[in-house]
Protein backbone atom coordinates (compact mmCIF):
# COMPACT_ATOMS: atom_id res chain seq x y z
CA UNK A 1 0.00 0.00 0.00
CA UNK A 2 1.73 3.27 -1.14
CA UNK A 3 -0.90 6.69 -0.08
CA UNK A 4 -0.64 8.40 -2.69
CA UNK A 5 -1.50 12.05 -0.74
CA UNK A 6 2.81 11.50 0.67
CA UNK A 7 6.32 11.99 -1.05
CA UNK A 8 8.74 9.47 -1.11
CA UNK A 9 12.29 8.83 -0.77
CA UNK A 10 14.48 6.25 -2.48
CA UNK A 11 15.62 4.70 0.96
CA UNK A 12 12.27 4.24 1.75
CA UNK A 13 11.16 7.04 3.86
CA UNK A 14 7.67 9.37 3.32
CA UNK A 15 6.87 12.76 3.90
CA UNK A 16 3.04 14.19 4.36
CA UNK A 17 3.43 17.93 4.51
CA UNK A 18 1.21 20.35 6.51
CA UNK A 19 1.32 24.03 6.37
CA UNK A 20 5.11 24.63 7.53
CA UNK A 21 5.66 21.06 9.16
CA UNK A 22 6.55 17.80 7.49
CA UNK A 23 5.77 14.50 9.36
CA UNK A 24 8.35 11.68 8.40
CA UNK A 25 8.18 7.60 8.81
CA UNK A 26 9.14 4.59 6.92
CA UNK A 27 6.93 2.71 4.47
CA UNK A 28 5.61 -0.38 4.98
CA UNK A 29 7.88 -1.87 2.10
CA UNK A 30 11.19 -0.67 4.08
CA UNK A 31 9.31 -1.93 7.66
CA UNK A 32 8.87 -5.36 5.67
CA UNK A 33 12.35 -5.49 4.68
CA UNK A 34 13.48 -5.03 7.86
CA UNK A 35 11.40 -7.43 9.97
CA UNK A 36 10.40 -7.08 13.35
CA UNK A 37 11.49 -4.09 14.56
CA UNK A 38 13.21 -3.69 18.26
CA UNK A 39 14.43 -0.34 19.03
CA UNK A 40 14.22 2.83 17.27
CA UNK A 41 16.68 5.89 17.72
CA UNK A 42 15.92 9.69 16.75
CA UNK A 43 17.32 13.11 17.25
CA UNK A 44 16.24 15.52 19.75
CA UNK A 45 14.18 17.89 19.65
CA UNK A 46 15.08 21.43 18.57
CA UNK A 47 18.18 19.50 16.19
CA UNK A 48 18.65 20.91 12.44
CA UNK A 49 18.62 18.06 10.09
CA UNK A 50 19.78 18.42 6.78
CA UNK A 51 17.79 16.95 3.88
CA UNK A 52 19.15 13.38 2.92
CA UNK A 53 21.50 13.13 5.88
CA UNK A 54 21.22 10.58 8.69
CA UNK A 55 19.15 11.40 11.47
CA UNK A 56 18.19 8.14 13.62
CA UNK A 57 18.91 4.73 13.48
CA UNK A 58 16.28 1.58 13.29
CA UNK A 59 17.33 -1.76 14.51
CA UNK A 60 15.47 -4.97 13.51
CA UNK A 61 15.83 -8.65 14.30
CA UNK A 62 17.62 -8.18 10.57
CA UNK A 63 19.69 -5.52 10.38
CA UNK A 64 20.23 -1.76 11.84
CA UNK A 65 19.68 0.90 9.35
CA UNK A 66 19.93 4.92 9.74
CA UNK A 67 17.13 7.01 9.11
CA UNK A 68 17.50 9.47 6.66
CA UNK A 69 15.58 13.25 6.60
CA UNK A 70 13.41 13.57 3.42
CA UNK A 71 13.74 17.28 4.15
CA UNK A 72 15.39 19.49 6.03
CA UNK A 73 14.54 21.30 8.94
CA UNK A 74 14.05 21.63 12.82
CA UNK A 75 13.04 18.67 14.93
CA UNK A 76 9.85 19.68 16.15
CA UNK A 77 8.50 16.61 17.81
CA UNK A 78 9.20 13.04 17.94
CA UNK A 79 7.05 9.90 18.28
CA UNK A 80 7.98 9.50 21.35
CA UNK A 81 5.60 6.22 21.94
CA UNK A 82 8.42 3.72 19.55
CA UNK A 83 10.51 3.80 22.37
CA UNK A 84 8.28 1.36 23.95
CA UNK A 85 6.67 0.36 21.40
CA UNK A 86 9.03 0.07 17.93
CA UNK A 87 6.66 -2.54 16.54
CA UNK A 88 4.41 0.45 15.29
CA UNK A 89 6.59 0.65 12.59
CA UNK A 90 5.52 -2.95 11.09
CA UNK A 91 1.75 -2.37 12.14
CA UNK A 92 1.37 0.89 11.36
CA UNK A 93 4.11 2.75 9.66
CA UNK A 94 2.14 4.92 7.70
CA UNK A 95 -0.05 6.08 11.36
CA UNK A 96 1.07 5.58 14.71
CA UNK A 97 4.42 4.51 13.53
CA UNK A 98 5.27 7.90 12.19
CA UNK A 99 8.76 8.91 13.28
CA UNK A 100 9.60 12.73 12.94
CA UNK A 101 8.06 16.36 12.85
CA UNK A 102 10.28 18.71 10.85
CA UNK A 103 9.43 22.59 10.84
CA UNK A 104 10.72 22.91 6.84
CA UNK A 105 13.51 24.99 6.32
CA UNK A 106 12.67 25.02 2.40
CA UNK A 107 9.43 23.72 1.30
CA UNK A 108 10.22 23.35 -2.42
CA UNK A 109 13.27 20.28 -1.01
CA UNK A 110 9.66 17.99 -1.19
CA UNK A 111 9.16 18.80 -4.94
CA UNK A 112 11.68 17.09 -5.74
CA UNK A 113 10.76 13.78 -3.76
CA UNK A 114 9.19 10.79 -5.55
CA UNK A 115 4.96 10.86 -5.98
CA UNK A 116 3.15 7.90 -5.03
CA UNK A 117 3.53 6.17 -8.52
CA UNK A 118 7.38 6.68 -8.83
CA UNK A 119 7.72 4.95 -4.94
CA UNK A 120 5.84 2.27 -6.74
CA UNK A 121 7.37 1.74 -9.66
CA UNK A 122 10.94 1.78 -7.39
CA UNK A 123 9.55 -0.82 -4.85
CA UNK A 124 8.27 -3.20 -7.76
CA UNK A 125 11.72 -3.26 -9.85
CA UNK A 126 13.63 -6.49 -9.18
Amino acid sequence: MVPKDLRYTKEHEWVRVEGEVATIGITDYAADQLGDIVFVELPDLGRTVTQFNAVGVIESVKAVSDLFAPVGGEVVEANSELSTSPELLNGDPFGKGWMLRIRLSDPTQVDGLLDAASYEALTSEG
